[in-house]
C-alpha cells in the first residue's frame, strides 16, 4: 500500500514537471528501489536493508548534484555536452562516495 502511494506520487510529479520524459523516471525509479528492498529483506534481513536504503538515499544526493550541475551548465552556459557529462560524472562519483567514506566507513 505504501509503495503504491509513493510510486503514485512520484508519477503525479513528474508529469507536472516539463518534459514529460520525466514522467517515467519520477513513476519508475521509487518503485524499482521499493522491490529492491522488499526482496533484499525476504533474502539478507533488515539489518542489511538499513544499510543498503543509506546507500540509496546518497546515490540520490549525488545523482540530484549531477543533474543540477548538468543542467545548469548546458542550458545557462552552453557548454560542449561530452565535457559537461565527463566532468558532471566525476563530481557525482565524488560525491557519492565522500558521502559513503564520511557517514558509513
Amino acid at each position: 500500500m505504501v509503495g503504491g502511494v509513493v510510486v503514485s506520487v512520484f508519477a503525479l510529479v513528474g508529469d507536472l514537471l516539463k518534459p514529460k520524459s520525466f514522467a517515467g523516471l519520477f513513476g519508475a525509479a521509487p518503485s524499482i528501489a521499493l522491490a529492491t528492498l522488499v526482496l533484499t529483506v525476504a533474502k539478507q534481513g533488515k539489518g542489511y536493508v538499513m544499510i543498503e536504503s543509506r546507500s540509496m538515499l546518497f546515490g540520490a544526493m549525488a545523482l540530484f548534484l549531477y543533474a543540477s550541475l548538468v543542467s545548469r551548465l548546458l542550458i545557462r552556459r552552453k557548454l560542449p555536452v561530452l565535457a559537461v557529462t565527463s566532468l558532471s560524472m566525476t563530481v557525482w562519483f565524488a560525491c557519492a562516495f565522500g558521502l559513503w567514506y564520511t557517514l558509513l566507513r
